[in-house]
């Protein structure tokens, strides 16, 4: 099997590939050009070598990944880099792949199982991995988005990518005359694209495990500054958040705004350890006492006994009682909360002293409850990890909360970026999803994936709102993580069935 194009032409493909999946993130966030990426990538590799396939996958995800992760020039210009480069190589999986199951009939089927493995394994491989630019990401805004209750964000995935690669698939069929398989492709993507948008979407509460609804108060108190100095000045962070609870609670006074059943501050609200610090922990318990709720406080504690480590988490404060119960954010960064293979890196990367102890991973799912309401905590990054989500959603979350802190981030695409994603694991699990960050974006978002409050970069304050509780579970809550297995296994067989056909062709006939 002879390539497609010759090399000149597929490698200004892969180009425009790499290029069309970012343009489908924010800034410009528009969903549909992952499926123009994927179809051009599929081009691109299509009866080319397995080498070949890497060398060009590799070059659409320096694209892609380099334009997607720019936010981290903040960190440093060699942290941006070596990040792009090194989650590059995950696509040279995907371009490889792509290049063997073209050779076989049904190829859209087997290139989009591909694109769902190579997404599943970067989540997880290594060091926890980075789910960031999966193409579900993209589509919150997409017909594509109504797959997540089905079968979960990788089925999302497996819808952009089968699109595009059968889109190319038709148009070869139609070249070579094979008319009805042409028509039968435009007919599977047609259905895959269209049918979506006449499912339900339940956006409502239910009783299950609960009243329909809870009133849930929001603070972005904002911070000093933006960039990597974001939370040099930690008290003045916490009393910013403690400044706009209080005046929270002149609403709630006044008959302003309605009395929260809770109030969610955002992940480093307190960088000041409020459990051996006593003035962070009263200035705490007064803003609870004054609103009368208990509030989710986002801290940087110390880990008892270990003086190297961190703890990330949320603690559940209450006005009589002080702090309950506490998530420990289960899936720290690498790189960004703790430094993999310190001693070494450490001696080479002087940038590194600003994070002069690790964040230590606690071992259970955040679910809580807070004004009597079953929560689901998930910090910041842990966001785009499925596994983090799905686990509060088997505990019994009737809500999602994100706490986070993009500040470092302010001014780039990055706040927008997550927000997609909250959006889409809205949609996925049939959950409201309320978000409060240090200094935007927070947001109130409904199992629809629409926002329904929004504090911008620009704002500080709060946003109090009366939000859904469900109890009852998509099947995606269900059965999505198996729907992910299948479609791995299906891409693996696909890579196997490839190999061993071409194994068959190389081998000599037998005299």
């Amino acid at each position: 099997m002879s390539p497609l194009l010759g090399l000149p032409r597929a490698t200004a493909a892969a180009v425009l590939a790499g290029v069309a999946m970012w343009l489908a993130f924010a800034p410009v966030a528009f969903g549909p050009y992952a499926v123009a990426g994927v179809a051009l990538l599929t081009v691109a590799v299509w009866g080319g070598s397995a080498r070949r396939g890497a060398g060009l996958g590799l070059l659409a995800g320096l694209l892609f990944f380099g334009l997607l992760l720019g936010w981290m020039r903040v960190i440093g210009w060699d942290a941006w880099l070596l990040l792009a480069v090194f989650w590059s190589l995950w696509f040279a999986f995907v371009g490889l792949g792509t290049a063997l199951v073209t050779r076989l009939p049904g190829a859209p089927v087997w290139v989009a199982s591909v694109w769902v493995l190579q997404e599943a394994l970067r989540a997880r491989i290594p060091f926890g991995g980075f789910p960031w630019g999966d193409l579900a990401f993209a589509q919150p805004d997409t017909p594509f988005a109504r797959l997540a209750p089905l079968g979960g964000s990788p089925f999302v995935t497996f819808g952009v990518a089968f699109v595009g690669a059968a889109i190319v698939t038709l148009v070869l069929d139609h070249r070579a005359g094979r008319k009805r398989l042409a028509v039968g492709w435009f007919a599977a993507a047609s259905a895959l694209t269209l049918l979506p948008l006449a499912l339900p979407v339940q956006v409502g509460g239910d009783s299950v495990g609960g009243p329909p609804t809870a009133v849930v108060a929001v603070v972005q108190g904002g911070t000093p500054q933006v960039g990597m100095g974001a939370m040099d000045v930690r008290r003045a962070v916490l009393d910013n958040h403690v400044a706009q609870t209080l005046d929270l609670a002149s609403a709630v006074s006044e008959g302003r705004a309605a009395q929260p059943d809770f109030v969610l501050w955002p992940e480093n609200a307190s960088d000041i350890d409020p459990f051996t610090d006593a003035s962070a922990a009263e200035a705490i318990t007064a803003a609870a006492r004054a609103v009368g709720a208990p509030i989710l406080v986002g801290a940087v504690i110390s880990v008892p006994d270990d003086p190297q480590g961190v703890w990330n988490v949320g603690i559940v404060w209450d006005p009589v009682a002080g702090p309950t119960q506490m998530y420990i954010k289960t899936h720290p960064v690498p790189f960004g909360e703790y430094i993999p293979l310190r001693d070494f890196l450490a001696e080479h990367i002087a940038r590194f002293d600003r994070i002069p102890r690790d964040f230590r991973a606690g071992t259970d799912p955040g679910n809580l409850t807070i004004g009597g309401v079953p929560i689901g905590n998930v910090i910041c990054f842990e966001i785009a990890y499925g596994d983090v989500v799905s686990a509060v959603i088997d505990g019994g979350a009737r809500l999602i909360t994100v706490q986070t802190n993009n500040a470092t981030y302010g001014g780039t695409p990055q706040p927008e970026q997550q927000l997609a994603i909250e959006r889409l694991r809205a949609i996925e699990f049939g959950r409201t999803v309320t978000v409060a960050a240090t200094s935007g974006i927070s947001a109130v978002i409904d199992a629809s994936g629409s926002l329904t409050e929004r504090m911008d970069e620009s704002e500080v304050g709060w946003r109090v709102a009366e939000v859904a509780l469900r109890g009852s579970n998509t099947p995606a809550a269900t059965i999505g993580r198996g729907v992910e297995l299948a479609l791995c296994l299906i891409g693996l067989g696909a890579l196997v069935a490839s190999l061993v056909q071409s194994v068959r062709r190389r081998r000599p006939p037998i005299a």
